[in-house]
């Protein structure tokens, strides 16, 4: 009789939370907590806190989130970027890790939140150097500057959702054709986004129409997807087969199955194509998210 009391009590020790940080910024109420042997970034969201970047305690390269991984099947387009754009700064670890997989690249992070950026470097071990700025800005108007300087990107990564919340804002065809004008010819862009409720229709929709197709990336155990489109013509599967055995082993550090990614990169429509597209004048994206 004396096992039970002392199975709950080493289940309750390893599941029990332990906040080591907390803040309210200018955009959110903000928390670094530890539990289960990972630190996580916490954002308040309006169904429940969410967790924006995990890290394993034990110093593991591996990233946590199987979405955080997937994003990383944008270099299966474009094995070999050199400059790279990133919205969302989150707790730093996709910047970390493309910054190991390219140290002579340049790395361009908007964040809006300058909290968000001293958590990251306070609490994540995220780092600047010479080639790896984070620029805090809103994301909209850092890309109309970097359009009207002709700047020229290899990936652009758009991760800036927090939780439920969506800037609307980034989500309008007009952004995305503003961002568009920012890829080179080999250019990619990959977005982190949702895969359930009825925005998924209109997201669609606008992406198809300012890209054409686009691989639709989904993969089990995680209600996210990952768009990933270009301007240019997209690669076959025996090419992406090809690069992902070529990228196999720099991944696998990481915990990425880049082997297994191929095949889920479909360019199948799946959505209501008569769906309306968002623009800057139609884009009720928060309320659309919360409509199952």
């Amino acid at each position: 009789m004396k096992l039970l009391p002392l199975l709950l009590s080493a289940f309750a020790a390893s599941t029990s939370a332990k906040t080591v940080h907390q803040e309210r910024s200018l955009y959110q109420n903000i928390s670094v907590v530890e539990q289960n042997g990972r630190r996580c970034l916490v954002f308040a969201a309006v169904r429940g806190d969410q967790n924006q970047t995990c890290q394993y305690l034990d110093h593991s390269q591996k990233l946590v989130f199987p979405y955080v991984r997937m994003v990383l099947a944008g270099l299966l387009v474009n094995p070999e970027p050199q400059k790279i754009l990133m919205v969302g700064l989150g707790g730093g670890s996709v910047p970390t890790v493309l910054r190991r997989l390219y140290p002579d690249a340049s790395i361009d992070i908007v964040e809006i939140d300058p909290a968000v950026e001293k958590v990251a470097k306070t609490y994540f071990g995220f780092e600047e150097d010479p080639k790896m700025q984070v620029k805090v800005s809103d994301a909209r108007v850092f890309i109309k500057r970097a359009q009207l300087q002709k700047a020229q990107y290899d990936l652009v990564i758009l991760d800036a959702f927090n939780g439920d919340y969506i800037p609307e804002h980034l989500m309008t065809q007009e952004f995305l054709q503003e961002t568009r004008t920012l890829l080179g010819n080999s250019g990619v862009l990959v977005a982190n986004t949702f895969s359930t409720s009825k925005l998924y229709d209109h997201e669609s929709a606008t992406y198809r129409q300012v890209f054409g197709p686009f691989f639709n990336f989904k993969m089990e155990n995680t209600q996210n997807r990952v768009v990933i489109a270009t301007a240019a013509p997209l690669p076959s599967e025996a090419t992406l087969q090809q690069r992902a055995a070529a990228l196999a082993e720099r991944l696998a550090p990481f915990g990425v199955a880049i082997e297994e990614y191929p095949p889920a990169l479909s360019t199948a429509t799946d959505w209501d194509t008569g769906a309306r597209i968002l623009t800057d004048q139609y884009s009720p994206a928060n309320l659309l998210q919360r409509q199952e």
